[in-house]
């Protein structure tokens, strides 16, 4: 009886021992971790994936988004620069058209001024001559008025007769004419 009685205590003291979960207790653990296992896995870990795939592709898309913007940027920033470069030259061909109008216009002004000065020297020249053609015939008119008064004076004649005025102041004036010569 002892030995029953030790082997009966050893029992119950390994029953006590609070090391050492009972047989039940472990298989209603795994029961509750195999069912609490599946919820997890058929329930929560779908909506944990799709979240996941969600917000990976949100940041993929975001990506693709930021890369597309950025070569948008950058084909507006080329187009914008091809453009700067086409108006600088065309700015810079309007000034060389421009300087060459100018070039063009002072040349033409400076010709006009150049052929008007001429025409007017022309014009004074001509005027200068009839003027001077007229001063001539003038005082050949006064020189043979004058001459026909004091040759009448010294021939003691009157040599006013137009005629004879006339032929005796064209001989005076080739006289003189031929002697200045």
């Amino acid at each position: 009886m002892i030995s029953t009685r030790l082997v009966a205590a050893t029992e119950e003291a390994e029953d006590l021992n609070p090391l050492v979960p009972h047989t039940a207790e472990i298989i209603l653990g795994l029961v509750v971790f195999a069912l609490l296992f599946f919820i997890v896995a058929k329930k929560i870990v779908p909506m944990f994936e799709k979240a996941y795939a969600e917000r990976t592709a949100a940041i993929e898309g975001g990506i693709e988004d930021a890369q597309r913007t950025q070569k948008e940027a950058d084909e507006a920033l080329a187009k914008y620069n091809a453009q700067l470069s086409e108006a600088r030259s065309e700015a810079a061909a309007i000034r060389e058209d421009a300087k060459e109008q100018a070039a063009a216009i002072k040349a033409e002004a400076r010709a006009e001024a150049q052929a008007e000065a001429e025409r007017i020297v022309a014009t004074a020249h001509a005027q200068i001559e009839a003027e001077r053609s007229q001063v001539i015939a003038q005082l050949k008119g006064e020189v043979g008025s004058l001459a026909t008064d004091l040759a009448g004076r010294i021939v003691g004649e009157s040599l006013e007769d137009d005629d004879r005025q006339k032929r005796t102041v064209e001989r005076f004036i080739a006289e003189l004419e031929g002697s200045a010569n």
